[in-house]
């Protein structure tokens, strides 16, 4: 077996990791395309040595464009690495243009495929991700749901039931390999002044509350009102995109510490540690979940309603009425539930089925 794991974005290296470390331990042959989709210094070398991962062997350096330059120059450069290596099947995580590349790439060749967390949906179609899972499912021969809501989702689009493998989230596996690796590596918290449980991280970078300036400015206005609702510092790592559009802009945030974009080490501490997280990441609502830490999503639908089941997560859109209920919900409910995206074994299961399969 000959696998082809092509990636692009910090989550995707994150979540494809424990696979990769599994195929390096059972010497299982392997290759790593990096389409370098969203490019910073931390997602080139430097990324993949926090993480102890193998460099790609390839590296498209995309780097940031619109939607269909970006797909259609990742999907040539991958249709021409594909015909090279002739894989026994590709695999790719989520839901962003590299991956949506190269599963495309991949089915026109009838290479079978792999789509690791498969069947999310936030059902709101101006978010290009959704249309990217969609897509990716439809295409899919192996399509492996983190939960049974995702199994359903599928089945009711009329997928069959023999591509659907509900395996868990290799985040689960990520998150519980990495926490051992940031406690050695990471001293975040002491760098920052920060005490244990007391304080509040924000994430905000999604296209829909950042890039035009109503969102912006409402985004604005609750993230200056987090500290005097929960009593807390509130702790900002700025998405450029995001710290451009305040500039551009020319708004003012208030009563909050920026800093910049973090390595994933120090991050994963900085939200194991946290008292709150206020996040419109779909990965950072599930790592949270794992972690134990509450957490309130600037969106007004998510892909991972599984938080919202289990008490982990509330969603507030940009209303500071709504965040100040979110808040009253966590203080007056047991900061306690059952992780429901699996046992930390998914990347062992994803092998597996394919092993077997192929």
């Amino acid at each position: 077996m000959k696998i082809a794991i092509i990636l692009g974005t910090r989550p995707e290296i994150i979540k494809m990791a424990p696979i990769i470390r599994l195929l390096e331990q059972r010497k299982i042959g392997y290759f790593i395309i990096h389409s370098n989709q969203h490019y910073s210094s931390y997602m080139d070398a430097v990324f993949f040595k926090e993480l102890h991962l193998p460099i790609p062997k390839y590296n498209l350096g995309i780097g940031s464009a619109n939607h269909g330059n970006q797909t259609g120059r990742m999907l040539v450069q991958i249709e021409e690495i594909l015909l090279k290596e002739q894989p026994t099947v590709v695999l790719a995580e989520g839901d962003t243009n590299t991956v949506l590349s190269g599963i495309l790439a991949a089915s026109k060749q009838n290479i079978p495929t792999g789509h690791v967390e498969a069947g999310l949906r936030s059902y709101d179609r101006r978010m290009p991700e959704e249309k990217n899972r969609v897509i990716c499912d439809v295409l899919s021969d192996f399509l492996f749901a983190p939960t049974l809501v995702q199994q359903r989702i599928l089945l009711n689009e009329g997928i069959t039931e023999k591509r659907i493998f509900v395996v868990g989230n290799t985040i689960v596996d990520a998150v519980h390999q990495h926490l051992e690796m940031a406690k050695k590596s990471s001293k975040i918290l002491q760098r920052l002044s920060l005490r244990p449980k007391q304080y509040v991280v924000v994430t905000a970078h999604r296209a829909l509350n950042v890039d035009n300036i109503e969102s912006l400015e409402q985004l604005i206005r609750l993230l200056s009102s987090i500290e005097k609702i929960t009593g807390l510092p509130v702790v900002y790592p700025i998405h450029p995109r995001t710290r451009a559009n305040i500039e551009r802009f020319q708004l003012l945030l208030e009563n909050v510490t920026l800093i910049e974009p973090l390595g994933y080490m120090d991050f994963l501490s900085l939200e194991q540690h946290a008292g709150l997280i206020v996040t419109d990441s779909g990965g950072i609502q599930e790592e949270a979940c794992i972690l134990q830490v509450p957490c309130i999503t600037m969106r007004e639908n998510t892909e991972r309603p599984e938080t919202i089941t289990v008490g982990a997560n509330r969603l507030v859109g940009l209303s500071v009425e709504r965040f100040k209920d979110a808040v009253k919900y966590h203080q007056t409910h047991h900061p306690s539930w059952e992780n429901p995206f699996g046992d930390g074994h998914t990347s062992e299961k994803i092998i597996e089925v394919l092993a077997s399969k192929l």
